[in-house]
């Protein structure tokens, strides 16, 4: 087994197979071949993280998964991996009502060899870590700002993590005279090698000035200091290029599929 494959296995064993909960009152269940979260708050994750299913159980479980969260009322992700089997198993969550979105790559580098992260950052820019509900609302506003997108999800679920005293998410935002101008996170599973970089963007007016490198190797400190080896990516094309050139390599590919329940029939 070369490199890659192994650090891939390692991901699928720990991240997916193995995977915790993400964040206070989640639960994650091994059920019919397959591993799912359910959230336990509005903004939390609600999906499928690993299944190991044939053609014979494939769509038996797909139809468990949608009736398990359409009972509660909830949109979920069945994220789906290159090298999951059956090999058909995307038009089977086709068939099924799944939509599915843009393929990402997945990507991940030993959190001690990524290279070409010094930056200095501009003048007034500084970056920091969310650590009370002020900083939440910076986070959600360079969310928004960055990528021209509702940010509420994002307030919810840093909202419930900021009580614990071990965060298992951190956000980070970077501003300009209090103003935010940027804003990423970082997930980390308790116990496994692996922590994930999620949500790094930057408002346009201050792209390509170094706040995304910034943010990687500020996030990367982070990671090292609670013991994770790896940093892992799902990338969009466009952030692809960029991650090499910090030591990041592909493992695969990952497409979501988005079941979002029907809406009750309206009476009369």
């Amino acid at each position: 087994m070369g490199h890659h494959e192994a650090v891939l296995a390692l991901y699928d064993r720990q991240m997916r197979r193995g995977a915790v909960a993400d964040g206070p009152g989640a639960r994650v269940e091994h059920v019919g071949g397959v591993v799912r979260q359910t959230a336990g708050h509005d903004g939390g994750w609600d999906g499928v993280l690993w299944s190991d299913l044939d053609g014979a159980t494939a769509d038996v479980a797909v139809a468990e998964q949608v009736h398990h969260f359409a009972s509660l009322g909830r949109d979920f992700e069945w994220k789906l991996y290159g090298h999951d089997r059956p090999a058909d198993l995307a038009d089977r969550l086709l068939a099924a009502g799944f939509v599915r979105e843009p393929t990402e790559t997945l990507m991940a580098a030993p959190v001690g060899a990524l290279r070409d992260l010094e930056v200095e950052l501009p003048a007034g820019v500084t970056l920091h870590e969310v650590t009370d509900a002020a900083g939440v609302e910076l986070a959600v506003r360079g969310y928004a700002r960055a990528f021209g997108a509702d940010g509420s999800w994002l307030r919810e679920h840093l909202l419930a993590q900021l009580p614990s005293e071990r965060r298992t998410v951190v956000a980070v935002v970077a501003t300009v005279d209090g103003e935010p101008v940027g804003s990423s996170r970082l997930e980390l599973a308790p116990g496994r090698d692996f922590a994930g970089l999620w949500s790094g963007g930057t408002v346009p007016e201050w792209r390509g000035r170094g706040l995304y490198r910034a943010s990687v190797a500020f996030r990367a400190r982070i990671a090292a200091e609670r013991g994770h080896r790896y940093l892992q990516v799902d990338a969009l094309p466009s952030s692809r290029p960029i991650l090499e050139r910090l030591g990041f390599t592909a493992l695969g590919t990952t497409t979501p599929f988005r079941y979002r329940p029907p809406a009750p029939a309206r009476q009369g």
